[in-house]
């Protein structure tokens, strides 16, 4: 007996509300990046995207006149509810709790120093490449550690006679690499509880994609580096105490421990730490944790916004309309592969943001790696590597516009020097066309 096909019948219409947002999102963006720009204030962040959120929410609850508002307030409470977002909101708390005492403790910079006075002059350059990529695998986040290296990236350029846009550029290919595969980044746990994974699969599914790109990207590095001078890095203060902290939270989440356990791990080791070397106090410590997790609460409002909009939206019958194109332009699994792929990367070229790009593409993406059979480590991996991928390079998101301020260049400049995201693309592409995956109830 064939099964019955319970999803709602397919309607464009439903999806008006990702329209609104990105046209109020993106259209103010492009304004006030390109066309009145404001002094000082980045154009892409002058419409807050909560707000745009806000207005895409309302046009949602205007449609579907076949329930009434009562029903479409449940509909949101139960996208709300799911387990995987309740733990990805929880995960958010502690993440920015643990990025707050970190960077009050003075982590980040004795973690960055201390490498720093490890590399050979001659190889500054594949040097700030392997330590942007461990400072980010260790802080969650690339535009952190874009903000604590490309300073010391300018003065490498400077010392060394480099091309200034090649090392911010270089900066920022490490930092996009840690992003993509640190167990606490927001990219990282919103791809993985949105798609029901471990956050250890997700992470082999991406090191085989990660790894030769980077590979790649340090031989090219090198033999840039054995061309040009050598720079004069100096020394570097810092605090191996304030350093250790960082690498037993990398080496737990390698492991594959539990996020919570690690994330308490790391901000019990950096209040210890920086309590026994002067560099935090007892109230600091608290405060600085009150701070991170406030700072997590833009990516938590925007997360229970999109998951009200989706459940809206797949029972008004948004997201059959869009399975229904993908099955009419992408065949086969490789083809669901592709058409999530395309799907994260356009969002985040709307969006300028790859959390936002990964929370708005997630519910999607699940309903097609369901309808084509692919592994949901493998979906994971896409929305987070494919949304970092293009968050890299897009010259007017965070990560470029910060890195160009810093070193008083135009974002453009760095786009050409941005190796490792375009090998990273190479990869992806790759592993999706050469797929050794499970078949089964693949629709063509």
């Amino acid at each position: 007996m064939e099964k019955m096909d319970t999803r709602p019948k397919a309607n464009g219409k439903a999806l008006l509300p990702v329209l609104v947002f990105l046209v109020l999102y993106l259209g103010f963006g492009i304004y006030f990046t390109f066309i009145d720009p404001i002094k000082g204030q980045m154009g892409f962040y002058v419409m807050s995207v909560v707000v745009a959120f806000g207005f895409a929410l309302i046009v949602a609850f205007l449609q579907n006149p076949k329930l009434n508002f009562e029903e479409k307030v449940h509909l949101c409470a139960k996208g709300i509810g799911d387990d995987n977002i309740t733990i990805m909101l929880f995960i958010f708390l502690m993440a920015g709790a643990f990025s707050g005492i970190a960077k009050q403790a003075g982590g980040v910079e004795s973690t960055a120093n201390l490498l720093l006075n490890i590399i050979p002059g001659r190889f500054a350059i594949p040097g700030m490449f392997i330590i942007a990529c461990l400072i980010s695998m260790s802080m969650g986040t690339s535009v952190g550690t874009i903000t604590v290296l490309v300073p010391i990236a300018a003065s490498v350029a400077a010392t060394g006679g480099f091309c200034l846009p090649l090392c911010v550029g270089t900066v920022v290919g490490g930092a996009m690499f840690g992003d993509n595969l640190s167990f606490i980044s927001d990219t990282t746990i919103a791809a993985t509880k949105t798609q029901g994974v471990q956050m250890k699969d997700k992470f082999h599914a991406n090191l085989k994609i990660a790894l030769p790109a980077a590979g790649l990207t340090i031989l090219a590095l090198i033999v840039i580096a054995i061309q040009g001078g050598a720079a004069e890095l100096g020394h570097y203060d810092y605090n191996f105490w304030l350093a250790l902290p960082y690498f037993i939270v990398l080496v737990m989440a390698l492991f594959g421990m539990n996020v919570f356990a690690v994330l308490g791990t790391g901000m019990g080791l950096f209040f210890l730490s920086g309590l026994f070397t002067g560099h935090l106090s007892f109230a600091d410590a608290f405060t600085s944790m009150g701070t991170g997790t406030t700072g997590m609460f833009e990516t938590m409002i925007v997360t229970i916004l999109v998951a009200s909009i989706s459940a809206l939206m797949e029972v008004h019958g948004g997201f059959t309309f869009i399975l229904e194109f993908i099955q009419r332009h992408f065949h086969g699994r490789r083809g669901g592969m592709l058409g999530i792929a395309f799907l994260t990367g356009m969002m985040d070229v709307a969006t300028a943001n790859n959390t936002v790009a990964i929370v708005v593409a997630a519910p999607i993406a699940k309903t097609i790696s369901e309808e084509y059979d692919i592994k949901p480590e493998k979906t994971a991996s896409l929305l987070d590597t494919c949304s970092c991928i293009f968050q890299g390079i897009i010259p007017y998101g965070a990560q470029l516009l910060i890195a160009a301020r810093l070193a008083d260049i135009s974002s453009v400049s760095i786009m050409q020097w941005l190796f490792y995201p375009y090998l990273l693309l190479v990869f992806v592409l790759m592993s999706i066309i050469f797929d050794g995956g499970r078949k089964g109830a693949t629709k063509a």
